[in-house]
């Protein structure tokens, strides 16, 4: 294999059209015969902001896998759909296995981040003959936005209202500092994922090995590492000094899930 720059570039976007006919912005880099690696990136974010940015990509590249990665839909250079049931777990999870499907991939170890954390748990339990293993950060934070008031976010949208609760109000800076984002899809996305149940489930949870890391300033951190123990095949990782935003860029969760994907 070519040796790999510092900074790893994003090439153009391969599309996949899904069930619903919503295109998702696809990437691929290395060899394609290496062993795959598929990574899906956090709520409001995008595979460049997660994966690219962060050095993850570069690393898996460095350790010889082939890496795919997704922009989910609502998100990237995917499209945006305004609507909540375009957004329900069973979707987001068709989803990548439509990606799956395309890029004739059977099985991957799996890399995902919050929402893509999420996402991957499903997986790995409802299509569990495509996923080897996996490295989930940031859960178990299913409902993103959950604390987010929809009525402020969608008055301060279509009419320029000021948002007065604080956290959502934190929430739409958040959505806000990715180039490219869609508020009102982001605000769908909140909405669809509060249709059916959207947790994890630890009564009926993946088989597979799991690694479930969390920054130690995350409000999450207790839940995730509880979450971790209730797993047949579960490890846990701590992030040091990380919140949920800036985990995904440590070096520690870099080192931990390298080292378990490789195993």
């Amino acid at each position: 294999m070519d040796a790999v720059p510092a900074l790893t570039e994003v090439p153009p976007a391969q599309f996949v059209i899904v069930g619903d006919n919503v295109r998702l912005a696809t990437y691929s880099w290395g060899d394609v015969e290496a062993d795959p690696v598929l990574c899906v990136h956090g709520f409001g974010s995008s595979t460049r902001d997660n994966w690219v940015n962060t050095g993850w990509v570069r690393d898996l590249l460095r350790a010889g896998y082939r890496v795919v990665a997704v922009d989910q839909r609502g998100h990237g250079a995917s499209e945006k759909p305004h609507d909540a049931a375009s957004y329900t777990m069973p979707t987001l999870v068709s989803d990548l296995v439509a990606v799956l499907d395309t890029y004739l991939l059977d099985q991957v170890r799996y890399l995902g981040y919050s929402l893509g954390g999420r996402v991957g748990w499903q997986l790995a339990v409802d299509a569990p003959e495509h996923v080897e293993r996996a490295v989930l950060g940031g859960i178990p934070d299913g409902r993103p936005l959950a604390r987010l008031q929809v009525d402020q976010a969608r008055a301060f949208l279509d009419h320029g209202e000021p948002v007065q609760d604080a956290t959502t109000q934190r929430y739409v800076s958040l959505a806000e500092r990715v180039p490219g984002n869609d508020l009102r899809a982001l605000v769908a996305i909140a909405e669809g994922m509060r249709l059916g149940e959207t947790d994890p489930d630890p009564s009926t949870p993946p088989q597979q090995p799991v690694l479930i890391a969390t920054g130690t300033d995350d409000p999450i951190h207790d839940q995730s590492q509880h979450l971790a123990g209730l797993l047949p095949r579960g490890e846990f990782a701590d992030i040091p000094g990380r919140h949920h935003v800036n985990a995904p860029g440590a070096r520690a969760f870099r080192e931990a899930g390298m080292e378990f994907l490789g195993r």
